[in-house]
């Protein structure tokens, strides 16, 4: 009677692994969905951030020398935009490279937005002025929510990949792990309340 109930015991701790170890490994995989899910709509609101700097730049509202400068650092921005594996997932390397490029996009945005610029801006071309710097505005918040969104997701993953048992066991399988993403992305536009 004795082996049996060294049996059943043993039988009721590997079935209690078995399903901390499930639902561990389920867990995760939705974390890592998140940090996928973070980083699409990071790589969209960047888009959406460069394109209302592309847009402020070719409106001719600004002098010659800070169209240019915008222009550029934009489209530096738009050409590191994030690509798409077979499988349609984001690579989590993906923004290694393009957090320069984002960072010179804030700093041309917050050289041509200075105080100044802004109220010149507004008197030469008071209707569309306000609607492109209220554009550039919510873009650059939406960038920084968007950030942190994405960094918060990618702490999560990295907490739980650090346990133990999800190392021994191997839960995270070949998923690559994810990083934060650092860059300057404070607009002293948004900070203003252009």
């Amino acid at each position: 009677m004795e082996t049996l109930t060294w049996i059943t015991l043993a039988i009721i701790v590997l079935v209690l692994l078995a399903w901390y170890l499930t639902y561990s490994a389920a867990r995760l995989d939705r974390l890592h969905a998140k940090v996928e899910g973070a980083a699409a709509a990071l790589d969209a609101q960047l888009v959406r951030r460069a394109e209302s700097a592309l847009e402020l730049a070719t409106s001719g509202l600004l002098d010659p020398a800070s169209s240019l400068l915008l222009v550029d650092a934009a489209s530096q921005s738009l050409d590191r935009t994030v690509s798409h594996d077979e499988g349609h997932f984001l690579r989590f390397e993906s923004f290694a490279g393009r957090e320069s490029a984002e960072s010179d996009l804030t700093g041309a945005l917050n050289a041509a937005l200075s105080d100044q610029s802004v109220a010149d801006l507004k008197m030469r071309g008071a209707g569309i002025a306000e609607e492109l710097l209220e554009r550039v505005s919510a873009a650059g918040l939406r960038v920084q929510l968007a950030r942190r969104f994405y960094n918060q997701a990618v702490t999560e993953v990295q907490r739980v990949r650090r346990k133990r048992v999800v190392r021994i066991f191997r839960l995270a399988g070949y998923a690559e792990m994810p990083e934060t993403v650092e860059f300057d992305d404070e607009l002293t536009l948004t900070s203003s309340g252009g």
